[in-house]
């Protein structure tokens, strides 16, 4: 237990460091920072001196695919699966549906280019002797599934998770995990049975296994939007906020370690519940209680991710290791670029969803080690794996930044409909008088039933939400200014005459009574006569 501390403090202190600077200094994402972290503090590098009275630290663990102990790669579990919570949070669900068909499309577009490309290589370069070989199916599969964390995180520093390409990259993403999984069943399938020397492979039991996987994906993730109303009804009746952002992230859980038994990855289910959240009014409490949570545990996902990587094994498959990487950027840049120009975006956005597709992570590691442990490929070929996802993991974050930078990528605008909120203005004498009248409006609201949010500490800037109205009120300087679409207009329009109406007797009462100048005069005369 002393050395797992001792771990989470190196690993805490560092990847926040690292994260820090990349993001300051360098202007790159915090993740990839923390990615770096990883690779030197880890097991293969710096991770593997001895230290004074405990020895290494982070000793690899040669009897596991994984380098790491079982505790630790355990709590790099619980921050993936956070990390998916918050950004199925964060998703905006009205676009995700809008966009889920050509998440689907993109999705397996670059399933399938990036399958493809992995199985031909490895027949071009004598690893394997046809498509249907182990080995070929193996660095196939590697190639297939997009790290929905990494992807996630960017889109998330960058505010884009619900831009159109935004949320067409986490659908896409959520298909190919699933797929991948499915894909990684039929490999595994028939791998077994070609080691068996079976001619026929029991195609049965792995249509099952995908069928499996598949359908319960669809039936939580309609379930959970169906009944996301009724959830927060049963939520809102504890009151306590505290208490509901951890019975949130308690469901969050619980999905993923049954979606894990349903054969996908638990961030599937994590995400499934933040999506099904996200559409009511209790989001923003949530999130707001988890985000602590988040900013420690989630940089030590990152970081254990970096320690993965292995610099002695890809010491002797350099040349196919680069091809290798450059066809994994070519899959999921136009196996996922193509079919987004089908679907309404233009050069600019196909070119962010492809790019977004780009990084592989756990899912692809864990791909790997299955191969190896089987024995199907070996220590070679995991480092090709390792140097493919260790340099599609690097270069998208700062690719992203560039890419998302500039005009829409969809090839029709959204009209201004879609886009356009209703302004209600309210002008007073000075800030001081208008930060009074924000505070009895925010309480208005409050007692109208809405959750109200301050978005940004710094700013007057509140996010207030009920159901589906959502409404933001910004205070600036003396101008107070309400947000919200036009059907609700004037239900925010109501509440704020009626408040005004309050506070006209308020301001009233206030002159009636005496001169404010009287009243400092006052005050100033009793500090004076008490301090003699």
């Amino acid at each position: 237990m002393t050395r797992l501390i001792l771990e989470l403090a190196l690993i805490i202190i560092v990847a926040r460091g690292f994260g820090y600077f990349f993001t300051r200094v360098l202007k790159q994402p915090a993740v990839l920072g923390e990615l770096c972290a990883g690779m030197i503090i880890g097991p293969y590098a710096l991770g593997s001196l001895p230290l004074p009275f405990i020895g290494p630290l982070f000793m690899p663990h040669h009897s596991s695919i994984i380098p790491l102990s079982a505790e630790l790669y355990g709590i790099a579990t619980l921050a993936s699966i956070i990390l998916l919570f918050l950004v199925g949070l964060e998703t905006d669900v009205t676009a995700f549906l809008k966009y889920s068909v050509a998440g689907t499309f993109v999705g397996i577009g670059g399933l399938l280019f990036s399958f493809i490309f992995g199985d031909l290589l490895a027949i071009f370069f004598g690893v394997a002797d046809s498509f249907l070989d182990p080995k070929a199916l193996f660095l196939g599969a590697i190639l297939t599934a997009t790290s929905v964390g990494i992807t996630a995180r960017v889109l998330s520093d960058q505010k884009k998770l619900d831009s159109p390409e935004g949320v067409t990259i986490l659908a896409g993403a959520v298909i190919d995990d699933v797929f991948g999984i499915i894909v990684l069943a039929i490999v595994v399938g028939i791998s077994k049975a070609s080691g068996m020397g079976e001619g026929d492979i029991e195609w049965k039991s792995i249509s099952m296994i995908a069928i499996k996987a598949f359908g319960f994906w669809i039936i939580c993730t309609a379930l959970g939007l169906l009944l996301a109303r009724k959830i927060t009804k049963v939520l809102k009746w504890f009151k306590s906020t505290d208490l509901i952002a951890s019975l949130s992230l308690g469901l969050a859980l619980l999905l993923a370690g049954l979606s894990e038994l349903a054969g996908l990855a638990m961030i599937i289910g994590a995400y499934i519940v933040g999506l099904s959240l996200s559409r009511t009014d209790l989001v923003n409490e949530v999130h707001n209680h988890l985000k602590g949570i988040y900013s420690i545990l989630v940089p030590i996902f990152f970081c254990t991710m970096g320690m993965l990587v292995d610099f002695q094994a890809m010491k002797g498959v350099i040349l196919f290791g680069l091809v290798y990487t450059a066809f994994a950027f070519a899959g999921k840049i136009f196996g996922c670029g193509i079919p987004a120009l089908f679907m309404g975006f233009n050069l600019r956005g196909a070119a962010r969803i492809g790019i977004g597709m780009l990084p592989r992570g756990e899912v692809a590691l864990i791909i790997a080690g299955i191969g190896l442990s089987s024995g199907i490929v070996g220590p070679e070929i995991f480092g090709v794996a390792i140097m493919m996802t260790l340099m599609t993991t690097i270069a998208a974050p700062p690719a992203m930044m560039k890419v998302f930078k500039g005009d829409s990528g969809l090839r029709k605008p959204l009209t201004a409909e879609e886009t356009q909120l209703e302004k209600i203005t309210i002008t007073l004498p000075n800030a001081d008088i208008a930060e009074f009248v924000t505070t009895r409006l925010v309480t208005a609201f409050r007692n109208e039933e809405f959750f109200v949010h301050r978005a940004d500490s710094r700013l007057r800037l509140f996010q207030i939400r009920k159901d589906d109205i959502v409404m933001t009120l910004t205070q600036r300087g003396g101008v107070i200014t309400v947000e919200t679409k036009s059907k609700y207009e004037s239900l925010a329009r109501f509440v704020m005459a009626e408040e005004m109406l309050d506070l006209e007797g308020v301001f009233e009462a206030i002159e009636g009574i005496v001169c404010a100048r009287k009243i400092s005069a006052d005050l100033i005369s009793g500090a004076l006569n008490w301090k003699a």
